[in-house]
Order: structure tokens, then sequence, then C-alpha cells
């Protein structure tokens, strides 16, 4: 089960793209297959069947959007994290290889099309909570157990 947590700004992300799939891509679209639709034969006018299509998707994606915006618990950064790792946090860690790592612990609902972010839900990130700076902590990989170190922890507002 995923978590519900989500930042201020990917929560704004969604609501963004649930406004413009609702307000501007749907109008687009359904006008579109109103269009086709009364050219008749509909079996096969692509139009009509290719934007039918896109349509549902659109409605699939709304209807997936507003269930879950329901559902998350915005988690604003707190003076009190200061100095520690807790979600929302930007963190830059490091191996003995000296392999550094730098990212930022989100909702699962944020990781997507970012390189830089990863889901409260996964391991480096369950490992890495409650960590300052200077503390170590091991993360199980399919190779074997990892000790990385925490090097700098900061918090957007």
């Amino acid at each position: 089960m995923k978590t519900n947590l989500i930042t201020p700004e990917g929560y704004r992300q969604l609501q963004q793209e649930h406004d413009h799939l609702w307000f501007e891509k749907r109008p687009e679209v359904t006008k579109i297959v109103t269009w086709a639709a009364s050219l008749g034969d509909r079996s096969e006018n692509a139009d009509y069947t290719f934007n039918k299509r896109l349509l549902r998707q659109i409605d699939r994606r709304v209807r997936y959007l507003r269930k879950r915006l329901s559902e998350l618990k915005i988690v604003y950064p707190h003076p009190d994290q200061a100095g520690k790792v807790f979600f929302g946090a930007w963190v830059e860690i490091e191996n003995d290889d000296g392999q550094t790592l730098q990212f930022r612990i989100v909702g699962p609902d944020e990781i997507y099309d970012r390189k830089d972010y990863i889901s409260i839900d996964a391991p480096m990130a369950r490992a890495i909570l409650g960590k300052a700076i200077d503390d170590d902590f091991e993360v199980r990989t399919p190779e074997g157990n990892k000790t990385w170190y925490v090097n700098a922890i900061r918090y957007t507002p």
C-alpha cells in the first residue's frame, strides 16, 4: 500500500494536472469526438476511434486524481525537523567508496519523471529517516548490506 504523504509542491502539481485535463484537454477532445461522430459511420472513423479512446484515458486519470487528492496528507516542513532527515528533506549521502547521492524524500506520487526524488516507501528512505549529519546507516541491497553516511540535510521552504 502506498503512503498517503505528499509535499506541498507535489500536491500542487497533481492538482494542476487534474485541472489541465478537466478544464482544457477534455473539452478539446470532446469537441473532436462530437465532430467526428457527426460524420456518420463511426466504425471506420479514425478521428472518432482515436479521440474516444483518448477521452476514456483522460476520464480514467481524472477519476484517479480526484480519489488520490482526497486521500493525500500534505506535509509541510517544520522547524523541529532541522538537522534530522524526515519527509521532504533534501539529503546528500556518501558511502565508503566515495560515491555520493543527492535526493529528496517525497511521497510515492511525486517520484515520476524525477531522478533526484525517492519515495518515502523506498528502503533507502526508510533507513535514513531520523538520522543527522555524520550519522551512518545501512541499507540492504541485492549485493548485501551497504553503509552510507549523511553529509548534508536541507529543507526547502
